[in-house]
């Protein structure tokens, strides 16, 4: 008896694990691992993944594979193996990590149908039914006779019975090809009446072109009808059949071909080391630390090549905001149609084609944001994590991996290296980098020695105390008026979304905050509205305070509307493009506004953390950052990480080419270490600084911190047990670990849930995922009855 080995598609504790079903006669040979089939679950039926076939179960009676969804496994036999190790290294489901290994076109949806197996039913039942065999289970809950139902359940009136439907959709095209040859075509012709000028047209056509058209095109290229075609189809002379056609989000681009460049000595080095690599099949992590505009892309781009020129595959990661018409187009430009792209701008549909080409092998490079790490290869032989600082690498939710630690995991597999670049890499793989861990590649040294744009520092209390409230500093303005004059270009950075951060009373100091969450209200101008960015609540705007009925309600903060606003009052000759959440929420809308900022059709390109990658523009001589320290304030021990980090990027986008670039950063902190050393682009002592600060707080890279965060909609409920967790936890780890909390979370309420937190600080606990998962299990079943919900992180990003 051949026995399958299943992962269900329920997401609880109790089903994570592999269930045995049997394999069916018809079935035989035709299951293997990596396949999703439907099974028989409880009263339902449910999706699954295939991890085994085997020949014997332990149990007697086994119930049978229902169907099969794939006819070729969707996920390889590494990729199983891969799914426990991140399911166990992150404490979740197996579910979960197969499920965000693939498209969101291959997870199903399930439906409730209701089905008659009598021809004479109960009144009630007979109305809802009316006439029809199946009905969906809708209806019923509209009706609201439930009870009428269950009876009829269970004297055997009716069944229950759960469809199972896959999204996928595969597109396809109407196409039409001869059905004879060019010889058989000129009899036809020659049989045809004079007035028949249209079928005359289209039989002309294919006997110069005898290979299937699109029929689209035909009718618009021979403005002719379709009538005319069907009539040449039912006499047998032309074929209509549909073909599969990818959604390709890039074909209507034309992107040139490039040839790779001549590498500097640097660039040589770094090549060097990785090829050697390469050819010797073996795995290595390497560090690659470059400064801004030193060429990293050329090194990725040749490293590439030579890993196909071997018959392998590779794959690379970019964050999600840098993912920029740009960067496709320069590794399209390499590689042409070898390149599968994908990331969140595309469509459902545009992602699965994506996939299938990687599935299909008919790419061998692929680009993507995060997820594309789990790319169905089965040959990598390098894997590139690009801005490998970058936080949007980690998954905030479950299974909550990190796409580096993933990356290390497969070339560990597939015994190739891995390229982590940066011109800021995270204090974390620096320090790996220096403890020989990963073997650091150093690029200190600008393309065409370019030099570093120069960076002022601008005091915003002294422009406080000079008269000038305007959100601009006096050389900021100036040096955006000579750029104008030059007919050179600006980008200006502010790190907010929204128009202000807040609107208060300066009365009686009432905030207006959400009443759902515990965070003040964002107010947004077009439609004078105050929003809250966590649970989407909303109202309108008051003209009076809700506490004392003052009219002296303002908004208070800088947002990238207000800064827009400024700008064009102080410079109205300046055309402005501005980058934010809500001017590129439409799809293409990101890449519209770069292509006009790159064609010029503006002088300054304002916006938020996404224009901060990646963008590589001649003609951007100046860049302005206007608050800098508005990171530093956050409740997080890697602000001053993260201000470096953002700075030293955004620094980057000026003056890249032959023009020299300047940066000018508005702060009111301008003796804060990140800042100041930020400006002079040094790392080493950046990183010198932090590691210190980090080893007398007890921080990573010197500790490991685990993050569990449990909310509740009962506040004293929360409090009990985070007590509780805490309670266990100093009770079963060692007596290194150092246990903070439990305490209220930075955002202590979301969508009327109340949160409390517990870190746990170590070096070394070799049990505790064991003790977490125990912990888990003994509030399993209040988790699943009582909206309790407890989240575990283990490389916690996200401290709020």
């Amino acid at each position: 008896m051949d026995v399958a080995n299943v992962v269900v598609d329920v997401p609880v504790a109790q089903t994570n694990r592999m269930f045995d079903y049997r394999i069916p006669e018809y079935l035989q040979h035709a299951v293997f691992p990596g396949m999703r089939v439907i099974v028989p679950f409880g009263p339902r039926k449910i999706m699954g993944y295939v991890l085994e076939v085997t020949d014997h179960s332990d149990i007697d009676k086994l119930k049978p594979i229902e169907s099969i969804m794939d006819v070729t496994p969707v996920l390889t036999k590494e990729l199983l193996e891969l799914g426990k190790w991140v399911a166990h290294h992150t404490i979740s489901f197996y579910i979960s990590t197969f499920q965000a290994m693939l498209p969101q076109a291959l997870k199903a949806s399930y439906e409730k149908q209701v089905q008659r197996l009598n021809d004479i039913l109960p009144e009630k039942l007979e109305m809802i039914f009316a006439g029809r065999d199946v009905i969906s289970f809708q209806e019923f809950e509209e009706a609201g006779v439930y009870q009428a139902l269950q009876r009829a359940v269970q004297v055997g009136d009716v069944e229950i019975i759960y469809q199972v439907h896959s999204k996928e959709t595969v597109k396809k095209q109407t196409y039409v090809k001869p059905m004879l040859e060019p010889l058989e075509l000129e009899a036809v012709l020659a049989d045809l009446p004079q007035q028949a000028k249209k079928k005359k047209a289209i039989i002309h056509f294919f006997q110069q072109h005898n290979k299937p058209i699109q029929k689209k095109e035909l009718l618009e290229k021979l403005h002719t009808t379709q009538s005319t075609v069907k009539q040449l189809i039912d006499q047998g002379i032309l074929k209509q059949e549909m073909v599969e056609t990818y959604r390709d989000p890039y074909q209507n681009e034309n992107i040139k071909r490039t040839q790779p460049l001549p590498l500097t000595s640097q660039q040589q080095d770094a090549m060097n080391a990785v090829v050697d690599t390469l050819d010797q099949t073996k795995h290595q992590t390497f560090l690659l630390h470059g400064v801004t505009g030193s060429g990293k892309t050329e090194v990725y781009l040749q490293a590439i090549h030579h890993c196909l020129t071997k018959g392998k595959e590779a794959i690379v990661l970019v964050p999600e905001i840098a993912l920029t018409p740009q960067m496709v187009n320069r590794f399209k430009g390499r590689f042409g149609s070898k390149v599968a792209v994908m990331h969140s701008a595309l469509s459902k549909g545009e992602r699965f084609d994506e996939w299938r080409k990687v599935q299909r092998k008919e790419v061998q490079v692929v680009v993507g944001a995060r997820s594309a790490i789990f790319a169905p290869f089965e040959q990598i032989g390098l894997i590139i994590i690009d801005e490998e600082h970058e936080t949007s690498y980690k998954q905030e939710e479950h299974p909550r991996y990190h796409a580096r630690d993933v990356a290390i995991q497969r070339a560990k597999y597939h015994y190739c290296p891995v390229i982590l670049g940066s011109a800021t890499p995270a204090l974390e793989s620096y320090a790996r980098a220096k403890k020989g861990v990963y073997q650091l590649l150093s690029m200190p040294e600008r393309m065409n020695n370019a030099k570093m744009p120069e960076v002022e520092l601008i005091d915003m209390r002294d422009e406080l105390h000079a008269g000038n409230r305007s959100m601009f500093s006096r050389q900021l303005k100036e040096a955006i008026e000579e750029r104008l004059a030059r007919k050179e270009q600006t980008v200006l950075f502010l790190n907010r979304r929204g128009y202000s951060t807040f609107v208060m009373c300066r009365d009686c100091g009432h905030v207006m905050t959400c009443p759902h969450c515990d965070i003040a209200l964002t107010y947004h101008r077009k439609n004078q509205k105050l929003k809250c960015h966590y649970c989407n609540y909303e109202e309108n705007m008051p003209d009076t305070c809700p506490s004392c009925e003052s009219d002296t309600i303002r908004y208070f903060g800088t947002g990238t509307q207000k800064v827009e606003e400024a700008l064009q009052e102080m410079i109205p000759e300046a055309n402005i493009i501005r980058m934010d959440v809500d001017t590129t929420r439409r799809k293409g809308s990101h890449e519209r506004l770069l292509r006009q900022f790159g064609n010029q059709q503006a002088d300054i390109l304002l916006g938020t953390q996404m224009i901060a990658k990646g963008l590589d523009f001649p003609n951007v001589t100046l860049v302005g950052v206007l608050a800098a320290d508005s990171l530093l304030n956050l409740p997080d021990f890697r602000a001053s990480e993260k201000t470096f980090q953002l700075l030293t990027q955004v620094s980057g986008r000026a003056g890249r080419h032959q023009l020299p670039g300047e940066v000018i950063i508005q702060t009111y902190t301008p003796e804060h270490y990140s800042v100041e050393l930020a400006s002079t682009y040094d790392y080493e002592a950046f990183f010198e600084k932090e590691m210190l600060i980090r080893k007398t707080y007890q921080y990573p890279p010197y500790y490991y911190l685990t993050l569990v965060t449990v909310s509740h909609p009962n506040q004293i409920k929360v409090m009990e047990v985070t007590k509780m967790i805490s309670l266990l936890l100093r009770k079963h780890l060692s007596d290194d670990v150092r246990i903070l909390g439990p305490t209220a979370s930075p955002v202590a309420r979301i969508k009327d849930r109340y949160r409390y937190q517990c870190m746990v600080k170590y070096k070394n606990e070799p049990n505790q995922r064991e003790i977490l998962r125990k912990i888990l299990a003994y509030f399993e079943d209040e988790m699943r009855k009582d909206e309790l919900l407890i989240q575990i992180d283990l490389q916690p990003y996200q401290l709020m």
